[in-house]
Formats: C-alpha cells, structure tokens, sequence
C-alpha cells in the first residue's frame, strides 16, 4: 500500500498543444518543457514546487476530466495575481472569495481546466491600487 505518499505528477488531456504552453508559460509564468518519443509523441511537462511535475498530453479535452491544481500563494497578493490574470484575457471562474482559513479564486486555462489559487488568511491581503 501507500505509505507516505506525494503527488508525482498531474496530467492534462489538452487539445492544442502550441495554446497550452504559451498559457502555462506566459501567463503563469512556468518553465514548460516541450517532450518527445516516438510512441507517445509530443507532449509538455513543467517542474513546479516540491518537484511535482504538471503533464500535458494532446487527446480529447473536456472540462472536469482532469483534475483541479491548486497553487498556494505562500507571499500573499491573490487580488493582484487574479488582476495580473484577467488582464491577460484569462476567464476569472471564480473572483477572490472567503475559503476555510483564507482566500481562494478560481480561473480556467484555453480548455477549460479549472486552477485554483489560494492565500491564507495569515498573510495580509494587499489590493491593487485603483487607478484613475
């Protein structure tokens, strides 16, 4: 059985490859690598904390057939990154709300997926100046 347990990696069915790592590498910011063989073909990873990798293959896309990734923002800022995302015409799902013992949102990537960020109620929450 498990013992011990840790995620490895995270796979997503995706159906353009080219959108999908201008999404995970522009917008997010990740270092995404672009993989090859010649039994599965071409595909993404990227390395984020703790050395899980996100893993990205070209078959069938569809909303709610993978899972939701959630990424901690352990510096706080949460109004600014969903700000800094919703510039860069990405689908806000979900605008900051209350979540147990903090702040969550929710967005989506160009197939659809649902990522989630989230910032505990320990590290203050800084707004985005209005300009005008």
């Amino acid at each position: 059985m498990l013992s011990k347990p840790r995620i490895g990696a995270v796979c997503y069915y995706i159906s353009d490859l080219g959108r999908t790592e201008a999404f995970y590498r522009d917008v997010l910011g990740l270092k995404v690598e672009r993989m090859e063989d010649d039994e599965a073909g071409a595909w993404l990873m990227a390395k984020i904390e703790d050395e899980v990798e996100l893993v990205f293959f070209v078959v069938e896309s569809r909303p709610g057939n993978s899972p939701i990734i959630v990424f901690d923002l352990a510096e706080g800022g949460i109004d600014d990154v969903v700000a800094g995302l919703a510039e860069k015409g990405t689908t806000i799902v979900t605008p900051v709300s209350h979540a147990p013992g903090g702040w969550s949102a929710e967005f989506a990537d160009p197939d659809g997926h649902v990522l989630s960020l989230y910032q505990s109620a320990q590290v203050p929450r800084l707004k985005r100046a209005a300009h005008g």
